[in-house]
C-alpha cells in the first residue's frame, strides 16, 4: 500500500503575479525491491511556482523544486548510484480552454 499527500497554495502577490509553494510526500506500507521502493517515508518533494497570469486562461510560470529520497527508499538509489537529492528548474505554460 502506498499514499502520496499534497498541499499547495496560491499567494497572490499582485492581480496578476502568483507564488505557489508546494509539498509532497510519498509513503509506502512495505518495501518493495523490485520498484526500489522502502517501507515508510520514501520521498519528499517542495517547490515554488512563480507565475504572470495575461489572463486567467494563460499563464507562463518559473519554478523550482528540491527532492529527496528516504529510509530504505535512498538505500535502493545509493546502491544503484543514484543520487538521493536533487533541485529542479521549470519553465512552463499554464493554459486551460
Amino acid at each position: 500500500m502506498q499514499a502520496r499527500f499534497e498541499a499547495e497554495y496560491e499567494m497572490l502577490i499582485t492581480n496578476r503575479l502568483i507564488l505557489q509553494p508546494r509539498v509532497e510526500f510519498n509513503l509506502s506500507g512495505k518495501s518493495d525491491p523490485e520498484r526500489s521502493i522502502g517501507s515508510g517515508l520514501t520521498s519528499a518533494e517542495e517547490g515554488l511556482r512563480l507565475r504572470y497570469e495575461f489572463r486567467r486562461e494563460f499563464a507562463p510560470y518559473v519554478g523550482i523544486s528540491w527532492n529527496q529520497k528516504f529510509g530504505g527508499t535512498a538505500d535502493f538509489a545509493r546502491a544503484e548510484g543514484e543520487a538521493t537529492r536533487a533541485t529542479r528548474f521549470t519553465v512552463g505554460i499554464r493554459a486551460w480552454f
